[in-house]
């Protein structure tokens, strides 16, 4: 295996990963002999700096001389030094970087605190999203606008061009006279770091330059340009990754100037690399901020790519490194993988970065037992106190149910524990804390349960496995790959002790930990390479009359990497480039950065390689088709150079002599039991070694578990590889098991998740493939709910009524081979746009279907009185789309093509059309039933796995514990509020903009935890589209009871289980079967949350509105969903800009907004004031203008423009909306809440959202308030990150 050259004579090479607790150090001598140090990042009573002590130490040591600690290092004995550091990630979790000033676009002073305007937990009533990095915004007087042919808004103005060849119009140049005055001011203040964000300046940074020129004349130390930082379209990521760069480069660069200052002539003529997030290394003089979030785990990625990929044979490699709070898991299969956007602590960072997902699951992840479910996570014990076994009065951790099984053995851990800190692991605390929460199970479980504390611990590893998998699963099978063709690297500490457990589950084959495991990111960075890299916008399209500019702005962007590499001393030779187009197809947003290794130039393509094709491959993998009538843009044109030193061979291990020495034999509990188990030290182990299981393998640094069933061999290296062998089932019967319920709960909610990967895959419309509004469900035999992903609220319970609507309208005649597509709402439909494709699961000998599986998908167009199928004045179904009661899409496994007939049947109604998009409409129906197939292969694979009877066992277990949790809820709900032992009563109104009330009876028996919701009186059906059918309330009730629950439970029927429902016939919650319905899913939804919340006086209400806008012509069509405020709580302020409840949906990004359609954003910001006052004040609304470019139509469909949010408890109700059209001549016409108007160019609508409304009085004595119970303990926070956590945040934007 290549590893670092031997240095030359008398010098040291030191590669250092300077993590959050522990400082590794992997160092090479003179004579290529390793030494591996571990030390604390931080010890001030003993060193200023770990990575200095660390080479001291060893320098000392090895070269048998002293270095005074109290002197700077000579640094004659040192090659080279390369780091790896959390400084950066640290700073921007704990907020503790540079005091820093936001210079923006005027009208966009909030544009970043809005962001997506997605809240990032949709259950969460209060909507806790991470501060703003900055302290200050400067609005600067500027604006460009994208040059449209046949616009006259600019008179005569002349158009500039961009980087890209897009003409732009300098509407407003700087005004550098104002804005000196701000940028003094912020000097006066103490603020010398600015990030300067203008939009379009990625097009043409002209602007900025001069922003930036000016700051630096006055003295700012640091001034970050977005155009500078990262040049791509978007200016909220790219708005936010240039506030980390201002943010966290002067953090870096303190440390490198303290760094330095340890060492002789500051480390002049020492060359020293910082690892990037990328994976590749770079000067320190050039290591940014913005570029090292990932800096850490960045060298564990590269270390086990280059130590694992060419042992594994060429399979690819999933990378598992388990620390203390979390795990990260990666992929490498032969180049590493990059995403170019992720979100970090709530910061959305636009650079390149390798593709690590971080997850709730380490050493030290709580343990918790919650209405009979096991749950492990996300909470952490940290250091401090850290797991019970440390003597500190900490919680149980995974760490402790290793102890508990023994599988962590205290005489050889370092006995550095206690107050005193010189204390072994504490067994005794440990099982003492597990014999505790036994008791606790077994109470809970019942006489019958004799549960043992081990087996209490065997049954949290199992749930903590389960949930670890689940990401792996993610990372591979979203994007087509095989997991179990994967080979499993384990590294970090705790790792070893959980990898047989996950490559068995996975189907993986082999585990290979590396004998350098325990700093394998130490490791990592001294066999990485040096990287430059050069990227720049593009706006051409990929095609022969392209090929040349492509071929050309990629030649003079090699020039550059190579250039960069050359002023570091690397010779040509020692250089590589690889060229990479982003590419995507046209009116998709789904941009891949693609390579053309691997596709050589042919006479139609680049002469760098044919990207088309490389393209398309990649495209066919990750979503199973492609689309090749469609044309091929070209967003970025990169260039990715390395370098590198040249790697020598690591020396083979000796070989073995005689059988492994037994260091000794312990007790570990499996799931059989207990079984006498073989200690061996890595030290004491050779080459061709074989350890069979059950066996432990101690290393300095790690514990690595060989479980019964597999063998570990010791490869011709010194490394660890294990063969995964099979393990007979545990049998698992019928009756609950605790254990199993919660693995049976992860294995349900994976089922619902893959099919929504599946789906997300094959689609082809940008609702469903990109916008993610979708979601996919388990069903029981009866319809009723099992398990639902991604969680949109509005699809919750509405899903259950439309399988058990089939049941009973198609009976018998559902059978094997059918596949049932509904959308009308006396089936269960929330609004016809929204289609749902229900298919049954047979099994052999069983009559009827023992499951069902369903997919529900948001088609864009479906026909009706309006492009895409939301009109806001229709007054009956018709006019809303195509109908659909109960068709069979497929019958007998035939696709029936009768269905694009019904998709045009509207177009036969006067003033109405058919679909306008039927191609999408069937691609996105066929990606359905696809997406079905994948449940009901995954449902028959558990049914062979577990039998049918213990499968539909645990389904009708997970509904009766979340019933549980409800249950639990509404007791503790009468006991606050109510008389003991005596029924509460709670009562609600609240009123659409009509005058229509929405009135709740609330009747709760504390007894049972059961609750009457009685919506009697309620107003009558409505002559517009604010009818909202039966299951619009069942999903509003599901969605305020978790969110009232407040803490993860399954969502399935259960929920309801508790509850009964009466809403009158004919009312606006149970309208007749023609009733117009688009706006009860998207308006009266929100006002039946408000009501049930107000009747629980959980939270005051929110905007209560979804702020529909549409605007469109004959050629082009857009629709968006507006923020507004979010309510105040019992302890907590309500949200500025953030949508709430039940719509969840991410707004377009300004300059793709402007780049697309023919409008101009003058404005988006916070509405001040819009909040409802209180002791807790109620978010604001927004504000956001557009002027349109072209005659077009507006539709509006809007709430809370009459009635005002309430507030609670003496809280003052919020702003109510304002929907403004400024015609050009000046008028001003005040649209209302419902309209659609034809407008002009020139033309401005104005949309002010409504704000939240209040909670308890905002002056006087403070009074106790009511809600619900106290806040949440202050549990460790724990941050997860890369495109699994990224995927999620999308499905819950939807």
């Amino acid at each position: 295996m290549a590893g670092p050259a031997a240095p030359p004579a008398g010098k040291f090479q030191f590669a250092i990963d300077r993590g959050g607790t522990f400082t590794d150090v992997f160092a090479r001598g003179p004579g290529g002999q390793v030494r591996v140090l571990k030390l604390l990042s931080d010890d001030p009573g003993n060193y200023g700096d770990a990575p200095t002590e660390g080479i001291r130490r060893i320098l000392e040591q090895e070269c048998g001389v002293p270095f005074p600690k109290e002197q700077p290092l000579d640094t004659s004995r040192i090659e080279w030094i390369r780091m790896g550091t959390t400084v950066a990630t640290n700073a921007l979790l704990e907020r503790k970087g540079e005091r820093l000033a936001l210079l923006i676009t005027r009208g966009f002073r909030d544009l970043l605190h809005i962001g997506t305007q997605a809240r990032p937990h949709i259950f969460d009533l209060e909507v806790s999203v991470p501060e703003m990095l900055y302290e200050a915004v400067v609005e600067v007087d500027e604006r460009l606008a994208l040059h449209r042919e046949g616009c006259r808004l600019f008179g005569s103005v002349q158009p500039v061009t961009g980087l890209t060849g897009d003409s732009l119009v300098e509407q407003r140049p700087v005004d550098l006279a104002a804005l000196r005055g701000a940028l003094e001011g912020l000097l006066a203040r103490g603020i010398c770091s600015l990030a300067v964000v203008l939009l379009h300046s990625y097009l043409w940074p002209e602007h900025e330059w001069q922003v930036g020129a000016l700051a630096r004349e006055l003295g700012f130390r640091q001034v970050s340009l977005s155009s500078e930082v990262m040049p791509m379209v978007r200016a909220v990521p790219r708005g936010f990754t240039a506030c980390a760069d201002a943010y966290l480069t002067p953090c870096i660069r303190r440390y490198l100037h303290s760094f330095r200052a340890g060492f002789a002539s500051q480390l002049q003529g020492v060359p020293v690399l910082f690892m990037r997030s990328d994976g590749g290394l770079t000067p320190m003089e050039a290591f940014s901020g913005s570029r090292a979030i990932l800096s850490g785990p960045a060298g564990g990625v590269v270390g086990y790519a280059v130590t694992t990929y060419s042992q594994a044979d060429g399979r690819p490699v999933i990378g598992f490194d388990m620390g203390g709070t979390s795990t990260d898991v990666s992929r490498y299969a032969g180049e590493f993988e990059h995403v170019f956007e992720a979100t970090t602590a709530g910061i959305s960072i636009q650079a390149p970065q390798l593709d690590i997902n971080t997850v709730a699951a380490g050493g030290g992840s709580r343990l918790f037992f919650r209405s009979g479910l096991f749950v492990v996570g996300p909470e952490s014990a940290g250091a401090h106190p850290g797991p019970a076994c440390y003597r500190k009065g900490g919680p149980l951790t995974v760490t402790d149910a290793n102890l508990c099984l023994g599988r962590l053995l205290p005489d050889y851990f370092p006995r550095i524990f206690g107050p005193t800190e010189d204390l072994p692991l504490s067994q005794e605390a440990t099982l003492l804390a597990f014999q505790e929460l036994t008791a606790k199970i077994n109470a809970f479980l019942g006489a019958g349960s004799t549960l043992r504390p081990e087996e209490v611990a065997m049954g949290f590893i199992q749930v903590a496995n389960e949930a670890m998998c689940r990401p792996i699963r993610a990372l591979t099978q979203a994007r087509g790959h095989d997991t179990s063709r994967h080979v499993l690297a384990c590294f970090g500490g705790a790792g070893g002790q959980h990898a047989c457990a996950i490559a068995r589950a996975l189907g993986m084959p082999k585990v290979f930990v590396h004998k350098h495991s325990g700093v394998l990111s130490a490791y990592g960075l001294a066999l990485a390479d040096v990287v430059h890299e050069a990227q720049e916008p593009c706006s051409l399209t990929y095609g022969p009359e392209a090929f040349a500019q492509l071929d050309q702005r990629l030649a003079a962007l090699e020039q550059e990497c190579v250039r960069a590499l050359e002023a570091q001393g690397f010779a040509r030779s020692q250089i590589g480039t690889e060229p990479f187009l982003h590419l995507r197809y046209e009116r998709t947003d789904c941009a891949l950065m693609c390579s053309a290794r691997g596709y050589p130039a042919t006479p139609d393509s680049c002469c760098r390689g044919d990207f088309g094709a490389a393209f398309a491959a990649r495209y066919l993998q990750e979503f199973g088709f492609t689309i090749p009538s469609r044309t091929i843009l070209v967003d970025d044109v990169r260039v990715r150079g390395t370098a590198s030193l040249g790697l020598g061979q690591e020396e083979p291990a000796a070989a073995s002599s005689g059988p492994p020495r037994l260091e000794t034999v312990c007790r570990c509990y499996f799931e059989g039991g207990y079984l006498e188990t073989s200690v061996y030290l890595l030290e004491d182990l050779s080459a061709g070694h074989a350890i069979p299981g059950p066996s432990i393998i101690l290393d300095k640094n790690s514990t690595i578990l060989v479980e019964p069933g597999c063998t570990a061999s010791v490869t011709h290296l010194g490394n660890i590889c294990i063969a995964v062998g099979s393990e007979a089932e545990r049998p698992v019967g019928p009756q609950i098991d605790p254990i199993q319920l919660s693995i049976f709960s992860h294995r349900f909610m994976s089922i619902a998740e893959q099919m929504g990967r599946v789906l997300q895959r094959t689609a082809i419309s940008t609702n469903i493939k990109e916008r993610l509004d979708f979601s996919c469900a388990l069903f029981g035999p009866d319809g009723g709910l099992v398990s639902n992903a991604p969680h949109i609220p509005v699809h919750l319970g509405a899903m259950q009524e439309t399988v058990q609507f089939q049941i009973l309208n198609l009976g018998s005649d559902l059978r094997e081979g059918d596949v049932i597509l509904s959308n009308h709402p006396c089936a269960g439909g929330s609004h016809l746009p929204d289609l749902t494709v229900i298919t049954p699961v047979f099994w052999p000998g069983e009559p009827r279907p023992v499951f069902f599986v369903a997919s529900r998908g948001h088609h864009a167009d479906i026909g009706g009185i309006t492009p895409g199928s939301m009109p806001p004045h229709s007054h009956c179904l018709q006019e809303e789309g195509a109908v659909f009661i109960s068709f069979k899409l497929v019958k007998d496994g035939v696709f029936q093509e009768e269905v694009t007939e019904a998709l045009l049947a509207p177009g036969r109604i006067p003033g109405s059309s058919g679909t306008r998009n039927l191609p999408d409409n069937l691609s996105d129906l066929r990606a359905q039933v696809a997406a079905n197939q994948k449940g009901i292969h995954l449902v028959n694979e558990l049914i062979g796995q577990y039998g049918l009877e213990v499968v539909q066992a645990y389904m009708a277990h997970i509904q009766a514990n979340a019933e549980v949790a409800v249950r639990e809820m509404m007791r503790d709900f009468a006991t606050r509020q109510g008389e003991p032992g005596r029924p509460l009563q709670v009562e609600a109104e609240d009123f659409m903009d009509d005058g229509s009330p929405i009135r709740l009876k609330v009747i709760v028996d504390p007894q049972e935890g059961s609750a009457v919701f009685d919506f009697t009186g309620s107003g009558h059906e409505v002559y517009g589209n604010c009818n909202a059918p039966r299951a619009i309330t069942l999903s509003a009730l599901i969605y305020c009871l978790r969110s009232m629950v407040g803490r993860d439970i399954p969502l399935n029927q259960g929920c309801l289980a508790p509850v009964q429902v009466l809403i009158p016939k004919g009312s606006i919650l149970a309208p007749s079967l023609d009733a117009a319905v688009v706006g009860g899913n998207v308006l009266t939804s929100q006002r039946v949350v408000d009501v049930i919340f107000r009747a629980f006086e959980a939270c005051a209400a929110s905007q209560g509105c979804m702020n529909n806008v549409t605007f469109g012509n004959e050629r082009v069509g857009y629709y968006e969903t507006v923020a507004g405020g979010s309510g105040a709580g019992p302890h907590w302020h309500g949200r500025s800009g953030v949508h709430s409840h039940m719509t969840n949906t991410r707004i377009t990004d300004p300059e793709i907004l402007e780049k697309r359609y023919p409008v101009i954003l003058r404005c988006f910001e916070l509405a001040p004031g819009t909040g409802g006052a209180g002791r807790f004040q109620g978010g604001d609304g927004v504000r956001r203008e557009l002027q349109f470019r072209e005659e077009m139509v507006l539709s509006v469909l809007s709430e809370r423009r009459a009635f005002r949010p309430y507030g609670l408890q003496g809280g003052e109700p919020g702003s109510p909306g304002l929907n403004l059209l400024i015609r050009q001549d000046g008028r001003i016409i005040n649209l209302g809440g419902k309209t659609s108007v034809k407008v002009a160019p020139g033309d401005i609508f104005r949309l002010q959202t409504p704000g939240g409304g209040g909670f308890g009085l905002s002056s006087g004595p403070a009074q106790p308030l009511r809600g619900q119970g106290p806040p949440p303990p202050g549990d460790r926070p724990f941050v997860e990150r890369g495109s699994v956590h990224d995927y999620r945040l999308s499905q819950e934007a939807a």
